[in-house]
């Protein structure tokens, strides 16, 4: 296989220097709040504080993070005990007594809502992993394997959450699958240690299950799409909400399924399943007229609900950055290459702030800015820095072989 050895040397050194200089630093030291515990990081393009409010889901994502760094980069003391903070703050303030997560809970902990779902727990879930490997903290990691249990309890319907939506049309989401399928994998990353066998093989039974599900039933072949949700049986829900996609999310998937045959020595089948389902949704997300991944479609090209289906959101184009980088890598296909130029070129020209870093989260269709802030309820330290840092450390091994 040949790969283009100056360009992938060029974007290492690109996303290595993003991460460290520009994205990271945008975000701490100053959003660790020191009061409290956790992190401050609903900002404005400059980087001033917005609100004080904590989204639940970003305070595992941002530990993730720190402790990843620390894992992975270099072992900064700043780094590890930030990363502290944000555990201590997720075990203190975010579990209501029920057992089940908070989404959005004030500064100082007091809860305000929750949501019909367990991704605050999947995300905290990486956390206590990440930290507890950074810290060798053995504690930590237990908690880590033990609230995977519960999210395999919750996503089975072993343990009922309150649901959403009478049963008159019973649907099943790519979001469940997919967020148990990556959080397994960082389990495995972290605490799945050899002296942990029975753990690993308990989560590889799981990522198994998790792709077989996604392909059996979302990718769907005969009309070139991977399906946003479906009937039970898999069918098409010949309804708006039904025929919605979310080309982002899908292209997510894609890498993590791209990602999983790279750990079992390139497995030839899921490389096919991944790159296919990139295929699929680079050709019903990519904007061909201005550039950038669209935010939602409808599987039949009929107009679509949500009033901003047209924008460009921050994370599809950190996703469909990692998944054509991985695609190009584990194939040489140079239309694998040609697209993470195109993703590349348009996501760093229209959503980097030359001027106060890190990027924009929302874009118009045509690519001017919807509004600066940096740092909300679901925007944080997460898909940019993540991005960055998985695409130089994948360039960088490559580069060692």
């Amino acid at each position: 296989m040949n790969l283009d050895t100056g360009y992938l040397k060029q974007h290492a050194e690109f996303y290595k220097n993003q991460l460290l200089n520009d994205t990271i630093p945008f975000w701490f030291p100053k959003s660790i709040d020191e009061e409290f515990g956790g992190y401050l990081l609903m900002r404005d393009r400059d980087g001033s504080l917005l609100d004080d409010d904590k989204a639940v889901w970003i305070q595992g994502r941002a530990t993730w993070l720190l402790a990843t760094l620390y894992n992975t980069v270099e072992q900064k003391k700043e780094w590890l005990e930030g990363a502290k903070k944000g555990v201590d703050f997720l075990l203190n303030h975010c579990f209501a007594e029920d057992g089940q997560m908070y989404f959005h809970v004030t500064r100082d902990g007091k809860p305000i809502r929750k949501r019909r779902y367990f991704f605050s727990e999947t995300f905290a879930v990486i956390a206590f992993a990440a930290y507890g490997k950074a810290s060798g903290d053995k504690k930590t990691g237990k908690m880590a394997r033990g609230l995977f249990d519960k999210c395999i309890a919750y996503s089975t319907g072993e343990i009922e959450l309150q649901p959403k939506f009478e049963n008159t049309r019973p649907s099943k989401g790519i979001g469940v699958p997919m967020i148990m399928m990556n959080t397994a994998q960082q389990l495995r990353e972290t605490i799945g240690e050899p002296t942990c066998s029975e753990c690993l093989s308990a989560v590889q039974a799981g990522i198994d299950k998790w792709i077989t599900e996604i392909e059996t039933y979302f990718v769907k072949d005969d009309i070139k799409c991977v399906m946003e949700q479906v009937a039970p049986d898999g069918s098409i829900i010949d309804h708006i909400d039904g025929r919605t996609l979310n080309p982002g999310h899908a292209i997510e998937g894609a890498w993590f399924i791209l990602h999983e045959a790279k750990y079992r020595n390139n497995d030839k089948h899921l490389i096919e399943l991944g790159c296919k389902m990139l295929d699929y949704m680079w050709e019903r997300g990519w904007d061909k007229e201005y550039g950038g991944i669209l935010y939602y479609r409808d599987v039949y090209n009929k107009p679509v609900q949500e009033y901003w289906q047209d924008m460009k959101f921050w994370w599809p184009q950190n996703e469909a950055i990692i998944a054509t980088l991985l695609a190009y890598t584990m194939t040489g296909n140079e239309k694998y290459k040609q697209w993470h130029q195109q993703v590349h070129g348009y996501a760093y020209t229209k959503f980097h702030d030359k001027e106060f870093g890190e990027w924009f989260g929302y874009l118009h269709r045509d690519g001017t800015v919807a509004q600066p802030a940096k740092g909300n309820l679901f925007k944080g330290p997460f898909h940019l820095p993540r991005q960055e840092w998985y695409c130089w450390k994948l360039l960088e091994e490559i580069a060692r072989v």
